[in-house]
């Protein structure tokens, strides 16, 4: 260690304790006796600080390195220990130019002395080693410099030999003293002004932390404000700008109002500050406080001898083993809780882990609901809640039987298989319903998830448990909502489904509807296999065309047609009417509608296969009549009891409640009309009539299609005009088929249609238009016609002939590949309107034309 480095640490804590150490006037003889104050004239040596104000009343170490001040601290030791102290600025500053210097002194390039500074004593002087001085100076007076004069340095007098011993002058300076702040005991107003300094300081000193407590006590007790402002400026921890500008201030009052401004702003400055760091050190610190807390607990908990965590962990795997899940299941269960009890409580690990552990303990992996052996309950459920639905409630009776029977021999619940049921049929018809009843009446727990717009393989699969926020997919989610092993599980709108790029969602569900594979379905996230075998899987689709056919292949497929009139009127009376008396609050009142009431409703205001609009008129009807009886002062007290209220709705009455008719017939020609033929299509919506129009005129034999047609559906358009020129021979045509060009249209271009079941009734239309032959009126038709003039059977009969029968036609001609089909309707709907059936188109237009249309002999 250098000789002068154990002197340094002295300094510097002298520094510390004695940078604002404050010498009282009786601190000594020698400073008593060379006090001066406030001279009118003298001079003084001038001493540059850099970054430093000395203000009177203070004492500070100075650590001088430079040779300017090294010369005048050694020519002020000639003068009495006496120099002027001023803060050293840059060029950009006010103050006093020195004096020119030689031409490579130093000092003089760029430096300013500012106007005002201190006149200080030396107290002590301390050589080091490397040349530069220590030195102790006590402030006496503030004062400004008059002028500046450059003395040299005489020859003998350095007598040191500093780093660059190339210094030959100083400058000494006249000073006027600036007069201190005058004080009387009976100047309430500065007396007041001097308390609210002092407890601003003391406020200041507990904020900042760095006030030594010789200082505090020297504020607080000296009244005199000249020496407070000195005491105060030198302790607080400001700019040095603002410090020159405390020292500089002439007028007493504003530099009191100053100091205090300033001391004000320091506070709101450390509160500012001591806010930020609070929060900022809540915040990083809560986890570790965290931590610590459940370290203690942990202790506390071992030397009671428990261990909470433990005891936690235990009761865990407990509760896994009380699911009596299969042995691979249980051992990852295993392995992820020893991997637990490893890891700290707040570790974001642990919280993975635990969650996973926890969703094995919530899935059921052994809970049966047991199922309802009772045929005839089940069927008068099924009945209770449905009208109809024939296929479906066999089918699901017919699974009750073999339940029955295969449960005995298999052993237990799980020995047979569920099936997987494709319930499809029109919007309204009551599918999702049908689901929650089969539930029912099996006695098993229901679940639904909609599919709908479903376009990520995750929400099937589920994403692994590495991901933030990973959670099983909606087949694991809704096994656990259902809590038993074999629940009626419906996937809604199975034929909504959707693909991107983040997988294909109906590709995942192949694992879940296939008999043979979904016993070990495993989900991402769960990573073990989990036996979907014994769940009912009913799904619920309104066209087979959105499903693709690997999972079609996998669904057995029951029909669920639209409703006729006669089905919709039953609906109405057993089902609708009185469940809207009862949600609008008129069940107590004798209200009824009529039979004619409802049909008028059914053929007028709705035109759909199912009963959802049905449903919403009939509410509209009652809510209207339920205004109409709050008027009469019907229901609650003290107005009429609600059962003397009655109304009957009859079909002269549901203008005044609905409003005008939404609905007519389909776009129907009841009078004959050359080149026109009624078809009849299916929609998703129902079946609906297929009116077609041609017209001929010379040509070239060209076919003109208009009507928003499909392909399908124009391909059979071309098929009928190929037919028509080979079987020309049979038929009297009165145009020449080969220069005649034909436009065919179909009405209501804005909707699109497609499909070949039109084949027969395009035919029809070209055939009216060479024959200049209208066809019967009242008869429509629907077939696809081959290019050898087979007719061929189609799709949606029931749709079909309903729609018939609401436009008032009279025959409907049907392929007779269909006669089975037919034969399977309600018998209401068979009786309602007369068939014919036909193998080929001249069958057909035989019943459509006669023979007059038919050449002699063909």
């Amino acid at each position: 260690m250098k000789p002068y480095q154990g002197l340094l640490h002295f300094v510097a804590g002298l520094r510390n304790r004695a940078a604002d150490q404050v010498l009282s006037t009786d601190s000594g003889k020698r400073a008593r006796e060379s006090k001066k104050t406030e001279p009118e004239d003298e001079e003084l040596v001038l001493l540059p600080l850099k970054d430093l104000v000395l203000f009177p009343n203070t004492t500070i170490p100075v650590f001088i390195t430079h040779q300017h001040g090294i010369v005048a601290v050694e020519e002020s030791l000639k003068r009495d220990h006496r120099l002027f102290a001023t803060c050293i600025l840059d060029n950009t500053g006010q103050g006093i130019p020195p004096p020119a210097t030689r031409a490579g002194e130093e000092g003089g390039s760029g430096l300013i002395f500012p106007v005002v500074g201190t006149a200080a004593r030396i107290l002590q002087r301390l050589r080091l080693p490397d040349g530069f001085i220590r030195v102790i100076l006590q402030g006496e007076y503030r004062g400004t410099i008059a002028n500046i004069r450059s003395l040299p340095v005489p020859p003998g007098g350095r007598r040191f030999s500093g780093p660059e011993d190339r210094v030959h002058s100083y400058n000494v300076a006249r000073i006027e003293a600036i007069p201190g702040i005058p004080f009387g005991t009976g100047d309430t107003a500065r007396l007041a002004m001097i308390r609210a300094i002092q407890s601003a300081f003391t406020h200041y000193a507990d904020l900042s932390k760095k006030i030594s407590s010789d200082t505090i006590n020297a504020v607080e007790r000296t009244e005199n404000p000249e020496r407070l402002v000195n005491l105060i400026s030198n302790a607080m921890a400001i700019k040095t700008q603002k410090k020159l500008e405390l020292l500089s201030i002439r007028d007493s009052e504003t530099r009191l109002e100053t100091l205090l401004e300033t001391l004000n702003l320091e506070i709101e400055i450390y509160s500012v500050q001591r806010n930020i760091s609070g929060k900022v050190k809540s915040r990083m610190e809560k986890s570790q406080r965290e931590y610590i807390l459940h370290e203690q607990i942990k202790e506390i908990n071992k030397e009671l001898g428990r261990d909470t965590a433990e005891d936690e962990f235990d009761d865990l795997e407990k509760a896994v083993e009380a699911r009596n899940p299969p042995e691979e299941v249980l051992t990852k269960a295993q392995k992820e809780l020893d991997r637990l009890r490893k890891l700290q409580p707040l570790s974001p690990e642990a919280g993975v882990l635990r969650g996973y552990v926890e969703w094995i303990r919530d899935l059921p992996w052994s809970e049966y609901s047991p199922d309802s052996v009772d045929l005839a309950l089940a069927e008068r459920i099924l009945d209770e809640d449905h009208y109809n639905m024939r296929k479906a409630k066999d089918r699901i009776l017919e699974f009750i039987a073999v339940r029955q029977l295969g449960a005995a021999g298999s052993g237990g619940p799980a020995g047979i298989k569920g099936p997987i049921l494709c319930f499809i049929g029109p919007p309204g018809t009551g599918k999702t319903s049908l689901g929650k009843s089969v539930a029912r009446a099996l006695g098993r727990k229901f679940v639904r998830i909609s599919l709908g717009g479903v376009r990520d393989e995750a929400e099937i699969r589920g994403h692994r448990k590495t991901y933030v926020g990973a959670l099983p997919g909606k087949i694991i989610q809704s096994m656990r909502r259902a809590g038993t092993m074999n629940p009626v599980f419906l996937l809604d709108e199975i034929d909504k489904l959707s693909g991107d790029v983040r997988g294909d969602p109906a590709s995942a569900l192949l694992e879940v509807l296939d008999p043979e594979q979904n016993s070990t379905f495993t989900d991402h996230y769960m990573e073990v296999p989990y036996d979907l075998s014994t769940v009912l899987f009913i799904t619920t689709a309104n066209s087979l065309a959105g499903i693709p056919y690997p999972l079609l292949d996998r669904m057995e497929i029951i029909e669920i047609p639209g409703y006729g009139d006669h089905e919709k009127l039953a609906i109405a009376k057993q089902f609708l009417v009185p469940k809207e008396l009862a949600e609008n609050g008129l069940a107590d009142a004798k209200l009824t509608i009529t039979d004619e009431g409802l049909r008028e409703i059914i053929r007028y205001w709705t035109m759909e296969s199912g009963v959802r609009a049905l449903e919403r008129e009939i509410a509209r009807i009652f809510r209207r009549i339920a205004r109409e009886a709050v008027k009469k002062n019907f229901g609650a007290p003290p107005g009429k009891p609600l059962s003397g209220f009655k109304r009957t709705i009859r079909p002269a009455d549901l203008e005044k409640l609905l409003g005008r008719r939404k609905y007519k017939r389909d776009v129907v020609f009841t009078e004959e009309r050359v080149g026109v033929s009624h078809g009849l299509a299916w929609t998703e919506t129902g079946g609906a009539m297929l009116p077609v129009e041609t017209r001929g005129f010379e040509g070239e034999g060209e076919l003109i299609i208009t009507g928003n047609l499909g392909d399908v559906m124009k391909e059979s358009a071309r098929i009928a005009l190929s037919w028509l020129r080979s079987a020309g021979e049979n038929y009297r045509f009165r145009l020449n088929i080969a220069k005649t060009d034909f436009h065919i249209h179909v009405p209501e271009g804005a909707i699109p249609k497609d499909g070949p079941s039109a084949g027969i009734t395009l035919a029809a239309s070209l055939l009216s238009t060479l024959c200049q032959t209208a066809p019967r009126p009242g008869i429509a038709m629907t077939g696809e016609l081959t290019l050898t003039g087979r007719v061929l059977p189609i799709g949606g009969l029931k749709e079909k002939l309903l729609a018939a029968l609401r436009n008032g036609m009279e025959t409907v001609i049907l392929p007779n590949g269909n006669r089975d089909d037919w034969e399977e309707l309600d018998r209401d709907i068979r009786e309602a309107i007369p068939v014919e059936f036909v193998e080929n188109a001249e069958d057909a237009f035989a019943l459509l034309f006669g023979t007059g249309i038919h050449r002699r002999g063909a």
